[in-house]
């Protein structure tokens, strides 16, 4: 008999999960007329919901916590007729999965872009059933990288010391054109078959975690892909927000914290739609938001995670997702999630961190948000002259933001992303800039991000459009002439570059103080910003010094409280030892690191 049943989500689930609450999605013609039954031991039907669509059911099914693994048979009849018996898997956990620790501020996490990163498998370039095959040539098409060529290349990944990788979205992005960046999702259970399988996202992620590298899933909740499977045939008219016409969202991000902002610019914010292809989800159907819950830590336990970017966070019901992040946290306590909060001012970005008390009563949950404020300070603190604001200041003036969140470890540090210009071509292409705002991301207090090709003095302003920003990266096919995973296909400075990033990496790696360490900075003087990284064990000074010309000479008396029980350091950049630390010289536009004995 053929089933009536098109697909049961989530296609399987795991005894032992610390909530004994499961919800099935049934979807297949005229479903809604089956009656199911469920005979296993420690498996009880609770609930059946009908909705508006025929052709959905949603089962609320509860699991003892003494049940066994194994295949639940759900029995579907019509009028007393079996029309199906459809066998779901239930499995039993991997050990210590309730457990497993997430990404922190010890990490250095590696941004990749699969599809621009290294074609592993030429096989899956063209995948009947999909509407976009690989076509290089096409700036916003698809080129070919996969999840085989991220495999291919960790060797290169885990040599320049990065501890965790975060992957744009590898859910299938099966739309006619420009989804390559996997933000348009079309299935939310399925790897997209360009960039290879379920399984082979579960190998990467298990042959990372044997190299101590985790990984990091990006996840979408605001909006799915237009020709996501359900779009044609939504469960119910609220599953999505829906306009008469196409509305944009304001993307004012701002007003969710602005006490005097308008419930119509709230509301446009987070019900409009992020695009004309991005379907903008309802986290308020409280189907749609079990559905998306359940999808997280389905993945999370498929694939063993260690953390979750959520993208365009403030854009969905801020109560839905603060309720997601405590589904997640409860279901896995050492687990983190960082939330893209695209906002540039400290005192509006903070409203989105765990336990910041706001006046609403609004608590996010949320653990770690990526630090845009100081993002913004980085691109522009090694541009200016010094002044009173500008310059070093901003970097220190950032920083002294922090008394504004509740966890200033838990932010994420980063110099640029797949979003916005190229960190190096926002330095005006200044080599000594740009290793010097690197030494800073990876010395600073945080959580330290970098984003693929920057090793490789990747240009690019964002504004003039993303393909600028998101090229192939050189030697990941095989057509390519220059093999840049290798020292012999980089140029020399390209060269330069990965050394310093791999020798301050590697360090950082095994600094308690750079890791976990408490910060304390001093005011910059004449150009030269210096600040302390320290633990009861290890103390590390950075000197960054931001004049043009010149070799400086910078008095340690001012740091005697930090510095008093020291006699010399080594500086951890060049291997030099520091005999005397009473004057330190530091020639202009560098930086040095030096721990000190």
């Amino acid at each position: 008999m053929d089933t009536p049943i098109h697909r049961i989500e989530p296609s399987n689930w795991w005894i032992g999960m610390n909530s004994t609450a499961l919800q099935l999605l049934v979807y297949g013609p005229q479903i809604t007329h089956a009656r199911v039954s469920i005979d296993y031991p420690g498996v009880n039907l609770h609930k059946i919901t009908k909705v508006e669509n025929p052709n959905y059911l949603f089962l609320d099914i509860l699991i003892d916590e003494d049940a066994e693994a194994g295949i639940v048979p759900l029995h579907f009849t019509i009028q007393g007729m079996p029309i199906c018996t459809y066998d779901y898997p239930l499995l039993i956990r991997e050990s210590g999965s309730a457990m497993r620790k997430g990404f922190d501020s010890g990490d250095a996490i590696y941004l990749i872009m699969p599809d621009r990163f290294a074609n592993g498998n030429p096989n899956i370039d063209h995948v009947n059933g999909m509407r976009e095959s690989v076509n290089r040539n096409a700036p916003y098409g698809r080129h070919g990288g996969d999840l085989q060529g991220i495999l291919r290349h960790l060797d290169y990944i885990q040599e320049m010391g990065y501890t965790a990788i975060w992957l744009t979205p590898v859910m299938e992005n099966n739309q006619p054109f420009a989804s390559y960046h996997g933000y348009a999702i079309t299935d939310f259970y399925k790897i997209d078959a360009r960039l290879g399988t379920n399984e082979e996202f579960k190998l990467l992620t298990c042959e990372c975690n044997k190299r101590g590298i985790k990984i990091i899933m990006d996840m979408v909740f605001n909006h799915c892909g237009s020709y996501h499977w359900w779009i044609n045939d939504l469960p119910m008219f609220s599953w999505v927000n829906q306009w008469p016409e196409f509305t944009r969202s304001n993307n004012r991000l701002g007003v969710i914290s602005d006490p005097y902002a308008s419930e119509g610019d709230k509301h446009l914010l987070q019900k409009g739609w992020f695009d004309t292809t991005m379907p903008d989800m309802n986290l308020e159907n409280p189907l749609l938001f079990t559905y998306m819950t359940q999808n997280s830590i389905w993945w999370i336990e498929f694939a063993g995670l260690q953390g979750i970017r959520m993208d365009t966070f403030p854009y969905s019901n801020k109560w839905s997702l603060a309720r997601w992040t405590q589904g997640i946290i409860k279901e896995y306590p050492n687990f983190n999630i960082v939330g893209e909060c695209w906002i540039n001012e400290a005192s509006k970005l903070c409203y989105w961190q765990k336990d910041f008390p706001n006046k609403d009563g609004y608590n996010s949950h949320l653990p770690c948000i990526m630090d845009f404020p100081l993002q913004e300070a980085i691109k522009h603190a090694f541009n200016e002259a010094e002044g009173w604001t500008t310059g070093m200041a901003r970097l220190y003036n950032a920083l002294g933001n922090d008394h504004l969140y509740p966890n200033p470890m838990n932010l994420m540090v980063f110099p640029d992303n797949h979003d916005e210009g190229r960190i190096f071509h926002m330095l005006g292409n200044d080599m000594a800039k740009l290793k010097m705002a690197l030494t800073y991301a990876a010395t600073t207090r945080g959580i330290l991000q970098m984003y693929s090709g920057t090793e490789l003095l990747m240009d690019g302003n964002g504004w003039d459009g993303h393909d600028k920003i998101r090229l192939d990266f050189p030697g990941g096919w095989e057509s390519d002439t220059l093999n840049a995973f290798t020292q012999k296909g980089r140029t020399k400075e390209q060269n330069k570059l990965f050394n310093h990033i791999k020798k301050l990496l590697n360090y950082r790696k095994q600094s308690e103080a750079l890791k976990y360490g408490k910060t304390l900075h001093f005011i910059p003087q004449d150009g030269i910003y210096v600040y302390f990284r320290y633990t009861d064990n290890q103390t590390v000074m950075v000197i960054l010094n931001n004049n043009i010309n010149g070799n400086n000479k910078v008095d340690t008396a001012r740091f005697k409280e930090i510095m008093g029980g020291f006699t010399h350091g080594i500086n951890m950049l060049t291997s030099r030892n520091i005999m005397d630390l009473k004057t330190i010289h530091i020639k202009a536009k560098k930086a040095i690191v030096v721990e000190l004995k």
